[in-house]
């Protein structure tokens, strides 16, 4: 069972559309920077830079670059969570609830080329960040597989298991055609995976044998007679 993650800290929002603004400028050039240089040669004033910030009113929003690293982290995984749910909604069919969550994903993906390496670093800056990136994630996936599973969609498997199973699905393939092949192919990949989450590895007929015909386990026949 996987241990919960600590809770996001606390956001302070500025009170005024500038300061806004401004906090904002901060997160954007940070996840570039983050994404860029990585987070040990990150500096603050390298983030400043990039989001034409004064130094010092870093801090007005901030107290220490690792505090920017975890709101980054944080909000990239609730634009994505918002994304998917953006794309899905008004889907009945689980099925095409799953190509299109795996389509907006890789949207995401491409919007957000600095993503993958961003979350990996956090694994090391701050663990539960990373554990609730993925946590608070697969959260949600499970409800909605249970729920389709209860209408009869989607066979009846444990729910957390199976979410993390097919977010590591889209996890591998948005990485491998997305972030080192640009999109190229995305159609057929999707085809692909959506054929395997429908039908699995399995190429034999799932076709099921009269119960008088299925072999007894060897313990329940009748033992053998020596005939020599």
């Amino acid at each position: 069972m996987n241990r919960s993650s600590t809770p996001s800290p606390e956001r302070a929002v500025p009170p005024t559309p500038r300061g806004q603004r401004t906090r904002q400028r901060l997160l954007r050039a940070a996840e570039t920077v983050f994404g860029e240089k990585g987070y040990e040669h990150a500096s603050i004033a390298d983030i400043t830079r990039e989001g034409g910030v004064a130094l010092g009113t870093f801090y007005v929003y901030f107290p220490d670059k690792k505090s920017l690293f975890v709101e980054v982290v944080d909000g990239l995984g609730e634009r994505l969570r918002r994304l998917i749910a953006e794309s899905v909604e008004g889907l009945e069919d689980r099925l095409e609830v799953e190509r299109e969550g795996l389509r907006a994903f890789f949207r995401f993906a491409n919007e957000h080329r600095n993503l993958y390496r961003i979350v990996r670093q956090a694994e090391f800056v701050d663990e539960a960040c990373y554990r609730r990136y993925y946590v608070t994630f697969a959260r949600g996936y499970a409800r909605g597989l249970k729920q389709a599973m209860a209408e009869g969609q989607v066979r009846r498997l444990d729910s957390e298991t199976l979410a993390w199973c097919l977010m590591g699905i889209g996890d591998y393939l948005g990485m491998r055609w997305v972030l080192w092949e640009g999109e190229q192919g995305q159609e057929q990949v999707l085809d692909t995976a959506m054929d395997f989450i429908r039908h699995g590895m399995d190429d034999r007929p799932a076709v099921a044998e009269p119960d008088n015909k299925r072999r007894k386990p060897r313990s329940a026949r009748a033992p053998r007679r020596d005939t020599r």
